[in-house]
């Protein structure tokens, strides 16, 4: 009994296991964030990369020009909760310097063949683009992100404002 009472150094928890995913190189038009994650009910968010400022996509079998500009997010979705959600890319917003809100571009996420909805399965890590047509002079700032439907919060009306910088 007395053995569990030293005053000896308390033991220290042997360290997580983890993955080893190796690097990738970022896409040439684009620069590496390195964000810390963000959550918004069950679902954690990663923004990895940001493209802004182009002029154009180009799909499989079209170009498409920007009203503005094309900004581009390369977004990791992680599903934590117990069960799994339906994950809307298309709930996403982007947040401008001047405050506007700005939707996903469904024609530039169509073009550039990037999901619409999916299930976002418990313990599920997914990585896409996420596509919005700014005016030429705006700045993305923020990534308003929303999560699935959860059992406490049927709507989830509010998304959390993950920032670019």
């Amino acid at each position: 009994m007395l053995a569990g009472c030293s005053g000896g150094e308390p033991r220290q928890a042997p360290p997580k296991a983890v993955y080893d995913l190796p690097s990738r190189e970022v896409r040439p038009d684009e620069t590496a964030l390195h964000l810390p994650p963000a959550t918004n009910g069950e679902t954690e968010f990663s923004v990895i990369g940001l493209a802004a400022g182009l002029p154009s996509l180009t799909g499989s079998h079209t170009e498409f020009e920007a009203k503005g500009q094309f900004v581009r997010l390369r977004l990791v979705v992680t599903g934590k909760g117990l069960s799994g959600i339906l994950f809307d890319t298309r709930r996403q917003q982007l947040i401008t310097d001047s405050g506007a809100v700005i939707a996903v571009d469904n024609q530039a996420m169509t073009i550039k063949r990037q999901p619409e909805k999916f299930e976002l399965g418990r313990g599920v890590r997914v990585e896409f683009d996420l596509y919005f047509d700014l005016p030429k002079e705006a700045k993305p700032v923020a990534l308003r992100a929303f999560g699935g439907p959860t059992l406490t919060d049927m709507k989830n009306l509010t998304g959390t404002d993950v920032k670019l910088a």
